[in-house]
C-alpha cells in the first residue's frame, strides 16, 4: 500500500501535431471461454502539447495534422480539435462548483472513497496527479492509496495512461473523496474481477469506476454476481466502437457512453459521439428498471430492446476532438473515449452519496434511482442528446447529467 502527496506547478501555453491513436475495437472472445476474454480500454490519445496548457483557458483549439485516417476518430487530414480542462467540465454539466465559487467540503465529495480499477501499474501516476492539480489549481485529494492485491504488476504504457486519465478526473470531479486506485496484475477477466471484488470492500468505497471492458460472450451473466451489491455502485465506460461491451452490459453496472461536446462563450451543446459503445446486448436479459423506464415526455416506455438489456445507461463527453488534458509521464495529452465518463460519473456518484448518504446501486434493489428521476422530470436531470423527445438512446442511453440537480434529488 502507497500514500501519495501531492506537490508543485507549470505555467501557459502552445499546442501541436502529433496523433498517436490507442484505439480500441475489442478483440472478439472465444465463444463460451471467458479466460480468452481480455479487456480493452476505451481511450484514443488525439495529440500531445508542447509544454503545459493554457491557464485558466475555459477551452482552446488548435490544429492536428495526420497522414493516418481514422474512421469514427477524427483522423486524417488537418482538423481542429478542441481540449478541455476541469473548470470547463463544471460548467458544461453544472456542477455545484464553479471557477469563481470553487469547490469546498460541503460539495467536492469530501468523506467518499471512490474506488478505481485498472490494469498493470503506472510508476508516475503520483507526479502525474501533483503536476495535473497543481496546473488546474485542485487541492490534492484527502487520500490516494495504491493498491496492488495479487502484487505488484508490470509496466504498461498504454495503461498508464489510462490511470493517469482515471484518477485525475475523478479527483477533478470530487477534489475531496479519497481515491484508491487498484492494479490488476493483467486485463485478463479473472485479475480484474478480483481487483473489483478487492476495490468494492475496500474500506469506505461505495463507487468503482472501470474504464474497461470487451467482447460479449455467452456465458457473460454468470460473473454479474461480482457487481450485485446493496452498497457498492459499478460505473463502466461503454466502449469505443458502437458495439456492446461487457461489463457496461451488466444490468448491476451504470454504463456509460459517449458524446461530443462543444461550449462557445455562451452556448452549450452535446452530440452523440458516432463511435459510442452501446446496443442491445445478446446475453443479459432487460432489468426491470429499463422495462419500466418511462419517458415523461409522451410516456413510450423504453421497450425496444426485445426484453434485453439496452446499453448505456448514461453519457459523457467522449470525442477525442472535444478531448480532456492528462497529464501522464511528464507530457500533456488531449485524449477522449468512454474511458473519460467512467471516473467522472463514478465521482458523480460520490457527491450524490455526500449530498444525501446514498445513490442506490444500479442492480440493488431499489437500484433504479437514475432511470426514476428521469421519469419523474427528465428534463431536469439529464440532457436530451438526440433530441428524440424519449430519453433513451443506444448511443448516450438516458443523456448527460445536471449534476446538481441529480445531487439534490438523488
Amino acid at each position: 500500500m502507497k500514500k501519495s502527496k501531492i506537490g508543485v506547478g507549470w505555467a501557459a501555453v502552445l499546442l501541436t501535431l502529433a496523433l498517436l491513436v490507442g484505439a480500441t475495437l475489442a478483440i472478439q472472445a472465444q465463444p463460451g471461454s471467458p479466460s480468452h476474454w481480455r479487456a480493452h480500454r476505451p481511450l484514443i490519445v488525439r495529440g500531445m502539447l508542447i509544454g503545459p496548457p493554457r491557464r485558466g483557458a475555459p477551452f482552446v483549439k488548435f490544429k492536428i495534422n495526420s497522414s493516418k485516417p481514422s474512421k469514427g476518430k477524427g483522423g486524417g487530414g488537418s482538423s481542429t480539435v478542441v481540449y478541455y480542462g476541469p473548470q470547463s467540465i463544471w460548467s458544461a454539466y453544472y456542477y455545484p462548483f464553479t471557477p469563481t465559487a470553487p469547490p469546498n467540503s460541503e460539495d467536492d465529495g469530501s468523506g467518499q472513497t471512490i474506488a478505481i480499477v485498472d490494469a498493470y501499474s503506472d510508476p508516475s501516476i503520483t507526479k502525474d496527479l501533483s503536476a495535473f492539480d497543481s496546473q488546474f489549481g485542485l487541492p490534492a485529494p484527502p487520500s490516494f492509496t495504491i493498491e496492488q492485491p495479487e502484487g505488484e504488476p508490470s509496466n504498461n504504457s498504454g495503461w498508464a495512461l489510462e490511470q493517469s486519465l482515471d484518477v485525475e478526473w475523478a479527483h477533478a470531479m470530487a477534489p475531496g473523496a479519497n481515491i484508491v486506485l487498484v492494479e490488476a496484475v493483467s486485463p485478463s477477466l479473472s485479475y480484474l474481477l478480483n481487483a473489483v471484488q478487492y476495490a468494492a470492500t475496500y474500506p469506505g468505497a461505495e463507487v468503482v469506476s472501470m474504464s474497461w471492458g470487451g467482447s460479449e460472450f455467452p456465458d457473460e451473466s454468470s460473473y454479474d454476481s461480482s457487481f450485485s451489491s446493496s452498497s457498492v455502485t459499478f460505473v463502466a465506460a461503454s466502449g469505443d466502437s458502437h458495439s456492446v461491451y461487457w461489463p457496461a452490459a451488466s444490468p448491476d453496472v451504470i454504463g456509460v457512453g459517449g458524446t461530443t461536446l462543444e461550449m462557445k462563450r455562451t452556448t452549450i451543446s452535446e452530440t452523440a459521439w458516432s463511435d459510442s459503445g452501446g446496443g442491445i446486448s445478446a446475453y443479459e436479459s432487460e432489468p426491470g428498471y429499463q422495462l419500466n423506464f418511462v419517458s415523461s415526455g409522451d410516456g413510450t416506455r423504453l421497450g425496444e430492446t426485445g426484453n434485453m438489456r439496452g446499453v448505456p445507461d448514461v453519457s459523457y463527453d467522449a470525442n477525442p476532438n472535444t478531448g480532456l488534458l492528462v497529464f501522464y509521464n511528464r507530457t500533456w495529452y488531449v485524449v477522449g473515449g468512454t474511458s473519460c465518463g467512467a471516473p467522472q460519473w463514478s465521482a458523480i456518484v460520490a457527491l450524490v452519496n455526500q449530498a444525501n448518504q446514498k445513490i442506490s446501486p444500479l442492480g440493488g434493489g431499489a437500484g433504479s434511482d437514475l432511470y426514476s428521476a428521469a421519469t419523474s422530470n427528465y428534463n431536469a436531470y439529464f440532457r436530451d442528446i438526440t433530441n428524440s423527445g424519449f430519453g433513451y438512446d443506444f448511443y448516450t442511453g438516458l443523456g448527460s447529467p445536471d449534476v446538481n440537480e441529480l445531487i439534490s434529488d438523488l
